[in-house]
């Protein structure tokens, strides 16, 4: 495993960011999903070894977080959410000085300065000053600077953000060729759901300090719950009121549809037996696939 950790908590005074992780991550593309507060910058921090965990153990390719932070440093790729750009160089001399930092030779560093730029799209731009960058020009440049020095793994922290469609899309083609092609194990934080579905073949969603779901994105979806969609004639209020009283989360639609997610051990029968007991006809029912929304909102309780 490239990520192990076992009971990491990580507290700011009276708060629990971190409150028991135990996280387990191999190869291929990760998705870090969780609402705001959930702990998800602190948990990048950890690995990072930006901040030590408070009671715990972990270790990132082997290296403990606690002890090696510098050796993890070396081998991890980190593409921050806030700009982290010199203001004064072009874009060349800033990617491969953050190769230097990582500690390649600096003739070795200014070479693949220059290809990882073209390979995300910069490289007729290379020489610009940062200053003249637009918004993502500067996120496309912090990802270059984050696979500047051929990290294992790499962590992604809202990949897309300040794109625009097309800049989005080539972006996520690019996170999905260095997590199959060039076989760099990838941890995408985003709130962008999205861009994990597209990305990602296992997802981790954070609440409350807590893991409250991890595995294949695809098994998550099928064993977590049933969501069936259905339209009724009669008192949909109080028909919804009985489903949710039956363990069932409901939601409506503004065109009327009814999207009922049923607990994994709950019977489709019970959609009919509310509306009779209700008194409404159920016109029409089909079983809809679950998309990853689905499974955040039933997962974090959040509509």
């Amino acid at each position: 495993m490239n990520i192990e950790l076992q009971n990491i908590r990580f507290s700011y005074g009276p708060v629990a960011a971190l409150n028991g992780v135990d996280l387990s991550l191999g190869e291929g593309a990760c998705g870090l999903l969780g609402p705001n507060g959930a702990g998800k910058s602190t948990l990048l921090r950890v690995l990072l070894g930006f901040l030590r965990p408070q009671a715990g153990e972990g270790r990132v390719l082997g290296f403990d977080i606690r002890r090696d932070q510098s050796s993890i440093r070396r081998l991890v790729g980190y593409m921050p959410e806030d700009d982290c750009l010199i203001p004064g160089m072009d874009a060349v001399t800033f990617t491969a000085y953050f190769g230097e930092l990582s500690g390649m030779p600096r003739q070795e560093a200014m070479k693949r300065a220059h290809d990882v730029l073209f390979y995300v799209g910069l490289g007729e731009s290379r020489y610009r000053p940062l200053e003249t960058y637009s918004a993502g020009m500067k996120q496309r440049l912090k990802l270059a600077q984050a696979l500047v020095h051929d990290p294992k793994l790499l962590f992604l922290d809202e990949p897309t953000a300040n794109l625009d469609p097309q800049g989005r899309t080539e972006v996520l083609e690019l996170i999905r060729d260095i997590s199959a092609a060039k076989d760099i194990q990838v941890l995408v934080s985003s709130h962008i759901l999205t861009d994990i579905e597209l990305t990602c073949s296992r997802v981790v969603i954070l609440n409350q300090g807590r893991i409250a779901a991890q595995g294949l994105l695809e098994e998550l979806k099928e064993v977590q719950y049933s969501l069936y969609e259905m339209t009724v004639k009669g008192e949909a209020a109080e028909y919804v009121r009985a489903l949710k009283v039956r363990g069932c989360k409901v939601e409506e639609t503004e065109d009327g549809i009814i999207k009922a997610y049923l607990p994994a051990d709950a019977d489709r029968r019970l959609l009919f037996e509310a509306a009779v007991r209700e008194g409404v006809q159920v016109r029409t029912l089909a079983r809809s696939r679950t998309s990853l929304e689905d499974l955040f909102a039933r997962t974090v309780g959040a509509d």
